[in-house]
């Protein structure tokens, strides 16, 4: 298996060296050069694996054996060590048409983790087998920065830098991040969005010069292992839920979705064989992913603060990476159409363009109010509390359902860390210890102005004391 760039301008790089360049050198996003297909029978006989196992069988499709086996089941065995429950994505039945997979029990109580535990183990070991020290930097909306400052922090050859938007993610994610006080983290607090701090990201990624110099590393999910970490728990799910009673129905999966990153990640799958219904997009008001599905325009809008701040986006990053199969893996089109977005602000899929997207996924975009109106529905009818994104999801779910379909609908925070939107349901939830005790901790955190100079040489200073 060989990987290359969306936009055809990288030679095919092998595993490792694809996940160490995170974003391609020509701007484009990287894919395996085949997506391996399971036959229907291969996939039955994974019903008995364990969350591990099928980790290291559906990787092994896809590292080209660059990595050790009994090196590869080390660093899952300890990515998922720390989860709080030994399945690790848990399937909770909600009733006879939904099911909610828990993606939240991760250390930092958020689904980010399930990928970035690994990324973080993974970056360590390739530091320590290259002799090489790794500079990760990446943005994030709120979830993305505390699970991956989490899956590295302390480690040896390693420094993190996390960018996330001033005043506009959660108080428990900021604490999070902020309450960390290692010598290889840095936390800068951005005056603008989450869209301001990934263009920043881009554009030093895009500086090859720089990136070089420094040995910048993506976590972001720009980098494809992002991506493959997260199917994994597209197929647990379908292999797991109680298919004796629905063997008949079909299976649909609602996934809350900013950034493009886990819905693509389920695309995935479905291309490699998983018998997947529907692909829900759930948004909140930042809707361009809906606005494209229903009406075929990708065009970033005013960009609006909501319950669910993880989904405050207006660009998503990993809309590429579909693209680029939407055109047959034409690399010439991709470029050709991210050159139109680039001058003309927006992409139009119109007459059979836009049907061929209305048949790989539903979309919507959940309103604050309803987001609100489903945490308290779910809490007053089944004692479930949703975080807010998950509430998207519901919200997704109950609009797309069909008679015959049951449907999973991903849980992708704990409700602990979006107090904000619970409180204003009037419930009071019990906070998990491990955030109630970041409350008394101080803070260490960078504030700086939307400004590329000034995050370089924010970075240069924390990459001199190596």
């Amino acid at each position: 298996m060989k990987y290359i760039s969306t936009r055809g301008q990288v030679e095919p790089k092998g595993f490792i060296d694809t996940v160490l360049m995170g974003l391609a050198d020509d701007g484009g996003l990287m894919v395996p050069e085949h997506i391996p297909v399971i036959a229907p029978e291969t996939l039955n006989e994974w019903k008995s694996l364990s969350y591990v196992d099928l980790f290291l069988t559906i990787f092994s499709y896809y590292t080209n054996d660059e990595i050790p086996a009994d090196d590869l089941r080390d660093l899952a065995t300890r990515s998922y060590a720390n989860f709080r429950h030994p399945e690790v994505t848990p399937i909770t039945k909600i009733d006879d048409s939904l099911y909610i997979m828990e993606l939240f029990h991760g250390p930092t109580f958020a689904f980010k983790d399930v990928a970035l535990q690994f990324m973080g183990e993974f970056y360590s070991y390739v530091s320590k087998k290259q002799n090489e020290i790794i500079h990760i930097l990446g943005a994030t909306s709120g979830d993305t920065g505390a699970a991956a400052i989490q899956g590295v922090r302390g480690k040896e050859g390693i420094k993190i830098c996390i960018l996330h938007p001033h005043e506009k993610v959660s108080r428990v994610q900021e604490l999070q991040m902020t309450t960390v006080d290692d010598q290889n983290v840095l936390n800068l607090s951005v005056k603008g969005n989450f869209d301001d701090c990934q263009k920043i990201i881009k554009e030093l990624f895009g500086d090859l010069a720089f990136k070089k110099e420094y040995h910048l590393r993506a976590i972001n999910s720009i980098n494809f292992l992002r991506i493959l970490a997260q199917t994994v728990y597209y197929f647990y799910a379908y292999l797991h839920i109680d298919q004796g009673q629905h063997q008949l129905k079909k299976i649909n999966f609602s996934v809350p979705s900013g950034n493009f990153g886990n819905i693509f990640s389920g695309f995935l799958a479905q291309k490699m064989g998983l018998p997947i219904n529907k692909l829900i997009i759930a948004t909140n008001e930042n809707n361009i992913l809906e606005r494209f599905v229903q009406t075929g325009e990708y065009k970033p809008g005013d960009f609006r603060s909501t319950y669910s701040p993880s989904m405050d986006i207006q660009v998503a990053s990993n809309f590429e990476r579909y693209l680029y199969y939407f055109v047959g893996e034409d690399a010439a089109k991709v470029s050709e159409y991210m050159n139109i977005l680039k001058s003309e602000g927006q992409i139009v899929m119109t007459g059979d363009d836009l049907a061929k997207v209305q048949s790989d996924f539903a979309a919507y975009g959940a309103s604050n109010q309803e987001c609100l109106d489903m945490i308290l529905k779910y809490k007053g009818d089944h004692d479930y509390l949703l975080d807010p994104h998950t509430a998207c999801g519901i919200t997704a779910y109950e609009k797309y359902q069909g008679d015959d379909e049951i449907c999973i609908t991903l849980a992708t925070a704990h409700p602990a860390k979006f107090d904000e939107a619970i409180i204003l349901c009037e419930i009071e939830q019990e906070f998990p210890e491990e955030i109630k005790e970041l409350f008394a901790k101080p803070q260490y955190q960078e504030v700086v102005e939307h400004d590329t100079a000034e995050i370089v040489r924010q970075l240069e200073s924390f990459y001199a004391l190596d």
